[in-house]
């Protein structure tokens, strides 16, 4: 019951990984999304089981290979043939599963650093439309994924109606600098732009006051005034 996008960007000499996802139904970024900074991405989805995404970046982490540690994870998990998974590393392009018994129509699409996947979907190419849009899309990683994610909606997205819809990137931070959520709600991916465009402009702002807090900006909270 979701679609979803997993990215891969450098900039400067940093390498940025990012997910967006949106479902039916709720918290859908809550369980499907795992990110590693420096290491990869993975999104683990449909009869969704969370332990196979750190699993998965677990192994990229030990290997450095993509399409290795998928191999490896689906041979080894139990109930496999209801897990749809995808990965991505720091060079090359993703790699995704679909099990025998993934739910509804399903696909995937794989380039290189990009990756999207979907059960339940309107139709099979939903994924390609997801890649497609991202590959043509400008601006920061955000922003291209929930592009690429409205690409997805607008293309026809699931049977049904999605609820959820969330959106995380790491860079050269040990924490994720972007992890915007929006749980349950008519248009999540409309209101996660939304609330991007709240997030964006104050993203670093928000890594200064982690690092070097003595030079991070107020935002005019009463209390806060420096």
């Amino acid at each position: 019951m979701t679609f979803s996008i997993v990215a891969r960007e450098h900039s400067g000499g940093i390498v940025r990984f990012g997910i967006a996802a949106s479902s039916s139904s709720p918290a859908v970024a809550a369980r499907v999304a795992h990110l590693v900074p420096g290491v990869g991405a993975a999104a683990s989805q449909n009869v969704t089981d969370p332990r196979l995404g750190g699993r998965l970046l677990d192994r990229l982490a030990e290997h450095g290979d993509a399409e290795r540690a998928l191999s490896e994870v689906t041979a080894a998990a139990s109930g496999v043939e209801y897990r749809q998974l995808t990965v991505l590393g720091p060079t090359g392009p993703g790699f995704a599963y679909s099990g025998d018994r993934t739910l509804g129509t399903h696909a995937t699409a794989t380039a290189d650093g990009v990756v999207a996947a979907g059960n339940m979907l309107a139709g099979e190419h939903i994924p390609q439309s997801i890649v497609d849009a991202f590959l043509s899309s400008t601006g920061e990683l955000e922003q291209r994924l929930v592009s690429a994610l409205q690409a997805g909606l607008d293309a026809g997205g699931e049977e049904g109606p999605v609820r959820s819809a969330g959106l995380a990137v790491v860079s050269d931070v040990d924490w994720r600098i972007t992890d915007l959520r929006v749980d349950w709600a008519d248009d999540p991916v409309g209101k996660l732009a939304e609330l991007l465009d709240v997030w964006l402009p104050q993203r670093d702002d928000y890594v200064t006051r982690a690092l070097d807090p003595g030079t991070a900006p107020s935002y005019g909270v009463p209390g806060d005034e420096g």
